[in-house]
């Protein structure tokens, strides 16, 4: 398996493992805590829409630093970041300031290692074996993603969130490992052309971020209202949505390689839709939403092999991947901030979950045509 010998993104691969533990354990039960410690649900999608405005607005400062230190201390800067917002998250109690560090905490931590990780992992990556290295990551991902999210309902009722979410962040910090030793990756003093490479991932980026939030967020706070805000349940869920995704990732990822691209897109976003209906007509019957979680666990494997397959090879073609990353985390940021409002606005007025979770679609057909576009029969294009 050629893929498997490059070292770099074998260790990047190693990291988002460790930091998948966290998630698992601790990250997919954000939203559910805050409801849990009587954040409402229209003030929690609120609060998210603060994080990734707050992200979009300070995001130019990060040129800077990454122009004197490179890429990877970055990345591990960003990975401590995201291990502080654990042990503040289990602080919240309602809304109120704990509240209020926590968006700032998160929105500078996530703003700093999501453009570092994929400027990253786009310049380390090898464009022929892209969707096999994507898909290796997420075959870890979802692995983990079995017994994570047991680790940690499991914690939260037998100890609380204080000692849970502490671990959790522990095993974040556990993901610096890894990058130790890594190579750097340097990023250029000035980059002519480079913003306006990213143009087209922008655009594709916001429309997934407007479907990020639909289908990730907003499911998960529907999910666990419906599960009668449970971590219990939830987690259970969670962890049986694991089991059925961890098989395909590999597959697909190589199938892209191959020059399924086209396919690939067909398969992933028609997919898409079916779970988005599913998850909509799936809010209140606990049994039913369930299944519709388990079923979604197959596209994350399909999605971030044939999105992320792009995103990284125009990345890594474009003059610098670390300010096209900056454009399109940017992208991702406005689409996820409005379908937040959009599904804040609609809960307050007395709407059902069903109607932000049913927004996805438009984001899904918007996204399906932008890559379909940029794929031809046999292999990725790298230039718009």
């Amino acid at each position: 398996m050629p893929f498997f010998t490059n070292d770099a993104v074998n260790r990047v691969n190693l990291h988002s493992g460790v930091r998948a533990l966290a998630v698992g354990a601790g990250g997919v039960f954000f939203f559910a805590f805050l409801l849990r410690a009587g954040v409402s649900v229209p003030m929690t999608l609120l609060a998210e829409a603060a994080i990734v405005g707050g992200r979009f607005c300070v995001r130019p400062l990060l040129i800077w630093p990454a122009r004197r230190f490179g890429v990877r201390p970055m990345l591990i800067v960003g990975t401590i970041g995201l291990a502080v917002e654990y042990p503040v998250l289990a602080e919240v109690q309602g809304v109120g300031p704990m509240l209020a560090v926590l968006c700032v905490v998160s929105a500078i931590s996530d703003m700093v290692y999501w453009v570092a990780y994929n400027a990253y992992f786009a310049q380390i990556g090898d464009a022929e074996h892209r969707g096999s290295q994507i898909g290796v990551r997420e075959a870890l991902t979802a692995a983990i993603g079995i017994v994570a999210p047991l680790m940690g309902a499991a914690a939260l009722i037998t100890f609380g969130p204080r000692w849970a979410f502490g671990a959790v962040g522990i095993v974040q910090l556990l993901a610096v490992l890894p990058l130790i030793g890594a190579p750097n990756v340097a990023v250029a003093p000035e980059a002519p052309g480079a913003y306006r490479a990213a143009r087209v991932a922008g655009a594709l980026l916001a429309a997934d971020g407007w479907f990020d939030a639909s289908y990730v967020f907003i499911w998960q706070i529907a999910l666990f209202v419906t599960l009668h805000q449970s971590f219990a349940a939830y987690g259970g869920a969670m962890a049986l949505a694991g089991a059925v995704g961890a098989v395909c990732a590999l597959v697909f990822g190589r199938h892209i390689d191959l020059g399924g691209g086209r396919r690939a897109v067909a398969a992933t976003y028609g997919l898409a839709t079916l779970i988005v209906v599913s998850r909509a007509a799936s809010i209140g019957l606990p049994w039913l939403a369930v299944g519709a979680n388990a079923l979604g666990a197959l596209l994350i494997p399909l999605l971030s092999p044939t999105l992320g397959t792009v995103t990284y090879n125009l990345a890594k073609a474009s003059p610098c991947s670390f300010r096209f990353h900056m454009t399109t985390e940017g992208g991702w940021d406005v689409g996820c901030f409005f379908a937040c409002l959009s599904a804040a606005a609609i809960v307050a007025a007395g709407g059902s979950l069903a109607i932000p979770i049913l927004l996805a679609l438009p984001a899904v057909a918007a996204s399906a045509w932008i890559l379909w576009r940029h794929y031809s029969g046999a292999r990725v294009m790298l230039a718009a």
